[in-house]
């Protein structure tokens, strides 16, 4: 098993991202009606949670993050509990939520154990749940530009196209798959821009029916 927890703790910029509070108001837009149980995969030390309770207090929110010292700082408040483990093998029951949100999260996964995280993610959802996730953007222009990449960053391990990405969720059993922009170039463009090259990362939406 590769040592996510020791991956991803290199990762400090994370805690203190700048558009995270911004990427889970997007979230909450796609939310379905009557949400209620929502799992915050990647929860980190919980700022994105704590915009999702701000916006709804009665959401019942779970976090789930592989880095023990993170969940240790999940306030209490917002968060129903705090589980550690990792997404090839989440520690729950079969049909327990109703959304689920990664944000910025699955090119954190190698590329072998994606499909086994979107399987699980399919697994938790309740019949009717959606899965929302956000990701770097490998077309991002910007990345061309300046000949970067997004595995330039330590702890991203796996990049992820759109298209292919959409495939899996298909493949895996996903319905009313949808892909927006996200990003910071949302703040003037909105996330409907029709050509994803302009934004640094995006966001894929799918159903459980």
């Amino acid at each position: 098993m590769f040592a996510y927890e020791e991956l991803n703790a290199q990762q400090l910029v994370s805690e203190r991202d700048p558009f995270t509070e911004e990427r889970y108001c997007q979230f909450y837009r796609f939310f379905p009606a009557n949400t209620r149980n929502v799992l915050d995969i990647g929860c980190n030390t919980g700022r994105g949670g704590q915009v999702l309770k701000h916006l709804n207090k009665n959401l019942e929110i779970y976090g789930l993050d592989c880095v023990n010292e993170r969940l240790a700082k999940l306030p209490k408040e917002v968060y129903k509990e705090g589980i550690y483990g990792l997404s090839t093998e989440i520690p729950c029951e079969d049909r327990k939520f109703d959304v689920v949100v990664a944000g910025e999260f699955i090119e954190h996964i190698y590329a072998i154990d994606v499909d086994k995280t979107i399987a699980e993610i399919f697994r938790v959802l309740k019949i009717g749940g959606r899965l929302l996730l956000t990701t770097p953007n490998p077309l991002d222009i910007k990345k061309k530009f300046r000949d970067e990449s997004v595995l330039n960053d330590v702890c991203h391990v796996s990049q992820h196209f759109h298209d292919a990405l959409s495939l899996k969720l298909k493949m895996m059993g996903f319905s009313n798959i949808k892909v927006y922009g996200s990003g910071k170039v949302t703040r003037y463009l909105g996330y409907h821009f029709p050509l994803l090259h302009v934004y640094g990362s995006y966001l894929a939406m799918g159903d459980k029916k």
